[in-house]
């Protein structure tokens, strides 16, 4: 283990629910995704840290709904895309193949933001690394509705993540009374469905 993914699971914790990544899933991303992150996945495999806030995903699983979100927007057709990690409540971490990780997709407000790595190129394996040292569990949780969401509700698996039921689309707010557990995919494919993704437009860093 890396210095970098040390100081990310210090920040994290040590990983839990975890997936092993066929040998199919490496030949699939190989060329695509860079090696450090395929070899985080043969080390580490797809799994929860920190009791379920984040968690290394299947980019796969994620495809069509991805698909679906920037189908409309510039970003288009600029990269291929694939979805690297989630947070607890949606958060999309999105890689560009060229351009590294490059978007932000909060799926609950069907809002996204862009950024512009300077890891690219030959740089793309210590971007991976980057990525990880400097991700803030405080990102991925929603208005601190974590912990008590936890305690409610019990922790996710593999497949669940914590949704705002009814959408905020639909009526709904931020608070825990409207959070409950949901099927991670399909409760994304219904969110992408409600609402197109627009730019948050903040200022690109």
């Amino acid at each position: 283990m890396d210095e970098d993914y040390a100081f990310f699971i210090k920040q994290f914790g040590a990983p839990t629910t975890r997936q092993e990544v066929s040998e199919s899933s490496v030949a699939r991303y190989e060329n695509k995704l860079p090696g450090q992150l395929i070899e985080y996945w043969k080390e580490f495999g797809w799994c929860g840290y920190g009791d379920g806030l984040f968690w290394t995903v299947n980019p796969q699983e994620y495809e069509a709904v991805l698909a679906q979100w920037l189908v409309d927007t510039e970003l288009y057709h600029q990269d291929n895309y694939y979805v690297i990690a989630r947070g607890a409540f949606g958060d999309l971490y999105v890689w560009g193949e060229k351009s590294g990780y490059c978007v932000t997709i909060a799926a609950y407000m069907a809002r996204f933001s862009t950024r512009v790595s300077i890891f690219t190129g030959e740089k793309l394996d210590f971007g991976v690394r980057v990525f990880f040292s400097s991700m803030d569990p405080d990102y991925n949780d929603l208005d601190l509705l974590f912990k008590p969401a936890v305690e409610k509700l019990g922790e996710l698996k593999a497949d669940e993540m914590y949704g705002l039921v009814p959408a905020l689309a639909l009526g709904g707010s931020i608070d825990l009374e409207h959070v409950e557990k949901v099927k991670t995919i399909e409760y994304l494919e219904f969110l992408s469905q409600l609402s197109p993704l627009t730019d948050w437009d903040f200022p690109k860093i």
